[in-house]
């Protein structure tokens, strides 16, 4: 593959990034099959150095997508990240998205579950409504006592979300930088 190839594989490869990155990324590999030929080589020799367009498009898009997160953490965004570095190899289906999948498990699990604590007052005035001569003061305070744990995981999970979401961004860029160097050697 000569270079006139090679940029316009890749060019291609790249068109969910913007115009100017594509330019700077295409500009990039240019300079690498000028110093390749300045050293003797011929282009075909530096593509191959270089890798395949579809393995860098990877590598690419998933340190694309992972920055994007660390700038706006929205869920989108996060799973855009999240299948960019599952792409990069086989084996990161198993190292991501398992710990990916156990992670947003637990997470909602948590926001449920205090979201039914906060709610257990209105199950309390419903059963009221429904048996008006069932009232009792103990699950009357039983309930008031389940709304403020609630309350309280509630703002736990906050924090462990926000956490969450700082330790995966970085996770994935420990995982895309390994697999970047571990693609070089």
């Amino acid at each position: 593959m000569n270079k006139k190839d090679f940029l316009s594989n890749l060019d291609k490869r790249l068109q969910k990034l913007t115009k100017e990155e594509r330019q700077d990324i295409l500009q990039d590999f240019s300079e690498h099959f000028e110093v390749g030929k300045a050293e003797g080589k011929t282009e075909e020799e530096i593509a191959h150095s270089l890798g395949s367009p579809s393995q860098i498009e990877k590598e690419l898009l998933a340190s694309y997508y992972v920055e994007k997160v660390e700038s706006t953490s929205s869920a989108g965004n996060v799973l855009k990240a999240v299948w960019a570095v599952i792409g990069l190899s086989f084996f990161n289906l198993i190292i991501v998205l398992g710990p990916f999948i156990a992670l947003v498990s637990l997470i909602v699990a948590g926001w449920i579950s205090g979201g039914a604590f906060l709610l257990s007052p209105i199950l309390f005035l419903v059963n009221l409504v429904a048996f008006p001569g069932t009232f009792e003061f103990f699950d009357m305070f039983f309930s008031l006592t389940l709304c403020g744990v609630g309350l309280l995981v509630l703002i736990g999970m906050l924090y462990v979300t926000r956490f969450s979401t700082k330790g995966l961004i970085k996770y994935l860029n420990y995982n895309v930088n390994l697999v970047k160097g571990g693609m070089k050697s």
